[in-house]
């Protein structure tokens, strides 16, 4: 308990010293107005004399300066020209924070919009430059007959999405009759290079409804595995519900002995009961039995 009260005692000293110390600076600081100042108060034409000072004048002389003061300002403002327009600097203004996602937004709309529509014009656009839908050098008629026969009578295309096979001399009497010039050309290039036989240039697609036509090698036709077509070896129709041969490309052979293959210019296929091959079945059919 002593020690509890000498602290105590100890606080309580403390807060009247520093109390003391407050109220002598307080005392200091108001002090005593000198005669100079004194003179110049009393010196004063608003308010008059320091023996003549009264509230009312005092109050009076506050509301003259005010008034005095607020003509002046409207003087003033009324005399100064207007400022000129100064536009703020867009770099000083910035962009917010809703004007950059909202700019981020239509960036990536109109970027995916202009990605998507140049794929599609590049996929409409005809190829010029070679590959499909432009005329293909596919080589020499001699050199193209070596592959057929390799390939098993029938040589596919990839870049022309065509199948090559073989025409016999033979048959040509009967093709004359059936066949465009632009067909004939291939057809007839061997009795023109003096070759066992010319060549044909077949679209890949069943008249059908589209699908890609393999060859069968066991009755060496072309089955369509969707639906059932078959055609012989020159593409004309043998059995299923084809509406027709298989399309043909035109062709054309140079003076080298070159065949050129116009695979933007398809001829429709020869019509149903066309045979002028006369070849039949050579073994099993790939897909069911033909009906012809």
């Amino acid at each position: 308990m002593l020690v509890i009260g000498i602290i105590v005692i100890a606080v309580l000293a403390l807060v009247a010293l520093a109390a003391g110390m407050r109220s002598r600076q307080t005392d200091q600081a108001v002090g005593m107005l000198s005669r100079e100042t004194q003179q110049r108060d009393t010196a004063t034409s608003a308010l008059g004399s320091a023996e003549e000072l009264t509230g009312k004048q005092v109050e009076k002389a506050a509301v003259v300066e005010r008034k005095t003061a607020s003509k002046e300002l409207v003087l003033a403002a009324k005399g100064a020209p207007p400022a000129p327009y100064v536009p703020p600097d867009p770099e000083m203004i910035g962009v917010t924070r809703r004007q950059f996602f909202n700019r981020s937004i239509v960036l990536m709309f109109t970027l995916g919009l202009s990605g998507f529509g140049a794929a599609c014009i590049a996929f409409l656009w005809p190829q010029l430059g070679g590959g499909f839908g432009s005329a293909i050098k596919v080589g020499l008629v001699s050199d193209l007959l070596g592959e057929i026969r390799n390939s098993n009578g029938f040589l596919y295309k990839a870049e022309g999405r065509m199948w090559l096979t073989e025409y016999p001399n033979g048959a040509l009497e009967k093709a004359s009759s059936v066949y465009s010039p632009n067909e004939l050309s291939g057809m007839q290039a061997g009795i023109q290079l003096g070759l066992d036989g010319g060549i044909i240039a077949l679209y890949q697609k069943c008249p059908h409804l589209g699908c890609r036509v393999p060859s069968c090698d066991t009755s060496q036709w072309f089955e369509c595995p969707c639906h059932g077509s078959q055609y012989n070896q020159v593409g004309e129709k043998r059995g299923g519900p084809a509406p027709r041969g298989m399309d043909r490309f035109a062709m054309t052979v140079g003076s080298d002995g070159s065949l050129t293959v116009d695979t933007g210019t398809i001829i429709q296929g020869p019509a149903i009961g066309t045979n002028t091959t006369g070849q039949e079945a050579e073994g099993p059919n790939c897909i069911g039995q033909s009906d012809h």
